[in-house]
């Protein structure tokens, strides 16, 4: 237990952090930010102080890691299986498009633009799936520097804050239905609170479709971590030029999936009463914020600036991307398949 002395102070801060976020968030009257990256800005807005004490940081390097991922197995809580299947098979064919458009657009960015690869991984995977939880998820498994994981959350924000202002307004001008709307806002848009309250602010009936196919996309964060812990691993191998070894599954393969597959397993049970599975979520959120505070302590301003702005140029390139194929997609989907 004495070893573990160290860590408090870190720890600490990092919860002092999440909780002033909380406070803020739950004050304010609009919620700009959301506790995730209002926890962020926080912590680099510290770090300059922060970085000083070095007594701080075994305990803020501590909840970036084993934090975050209890955070990330809690999160499961809030999907079902019975949720999937309830999106249906327009949901299932439309995310095949826009992961595609996502993934493929991310690669060729890259490519034209110089990016480092995790880097414009984050961005497409942010897109693809659930926003900063997926960037969060996806940073640590395959080493991303933290003013990388910062600046994905970032771009993140500036799109997800656009989107809620746009969408219900485009969607009523094109005249797209309850149904095509919430598909297109379920697909296309990052954040879970952002989706919300962009599908809601079109109808009710577009809103709790879109919230679905959102969870849905949830999900694809577990084969998505499964492959990108593959490809970070066959990128090691070759660095050290020992392309020889085998890849070892057990090694590279990140345990903590199994813990949210397990708590999307217990929500599907429908034994957990609606208070335990809100309260659950609740505290999912905060430790991710918890995490997220602590990596944002660990990143000044300047270091995320210093990524530049051709990161951000495709990062916009791939959301727009996916916004328009999400919308085309939609209606052919609606039109074709019965």
């Amino acid at each position: 237990m004495a070893k573990y002395t160290k860590h408090v102070p870190g720890v600490l801060l990092c919860l002092a952090i999440a909780l002033t976020a909380l406070i803020a968030t739950n004050t304010l009257p609009l919620d700009l930010f959301g506790l995730a990256l209002l926890s962020l800005l926080i912590g680099m807005a510290l770090n300059p102080v922060v970085s000083k004490y070095e007594s701080l940081g075994v305990g803020i390097e501590w909840t970036s890691k084993r934090i975050l991922r209890v955070g990330i197995i809690l999160t499961g809580i809030s999907l079902s299986f019975a949720q999937v299947v309830q999106a249906g098979k327009y949901a299932m064919v439309l995310l095949v498009f826009t992961l595609s458009t996502a993934f493929g657009v991310g690669y060729i960015c890259s490519k034209v633009f110089k990016i480092n690869w995790k880097l414009s991984s984050l961005l497409s995977v942010s897109t693809a799936i659930c926003g900063g939880t997926a960037v969060a998820t996806v940073g640590p498994v395959i080493k991303a520097k933290d003013k990388e994981i910062a600046y994905a959350l970032s771009a993140t924000f500036i799109f997800d804050l656009l989107t809620v202002i746009l969408f219900p307004w485009f969607g009523k001008l094109i005249g797209l239905t309850d149904t095509g709307y919430g598909l297109w806002v379920g697909t296309a848009v990052n954040d879970t609170s952002s989706v919300i309250a962009a599908g809601y602010a079109f109808s009710d009936t577009a809103g709790a479709l879109a919230t679905i196919v959102k969870l849905t996309r949830t999900l694809f964060i577990v084969p998505i971590v499964l492959v990108f812990s593959w490809i970070f691993a066959k990128k090691e191998l070759q660095s050290n030029q020992n392309e020889r070894t085998k890849i070892k599954v057990t090694k590279i393969f990140p345990w903590f999936i199994l813990g949210f597959l397990g708590m999307v397993a217990v929500r599907s049970t429908g034994l957990l009463s609606a208070p335990t599975v809100s309260g659950i979520a609740s505290a999912a959120k905060f430790m991710l914020a918890t995490a997220l505070g602590a990596i944002g302590l660990k990143t000044s301003f300047q270091e995320v600036a210093g990524v530049g702005a051709k990161p951000m140029v495709a990062g916009v390139a791939i959301d727009i991307s996916v916004v328009i194929v999400a919308l085309f997609a939609q209606a052919l989907i609606l039109r074709f398949i019965p």
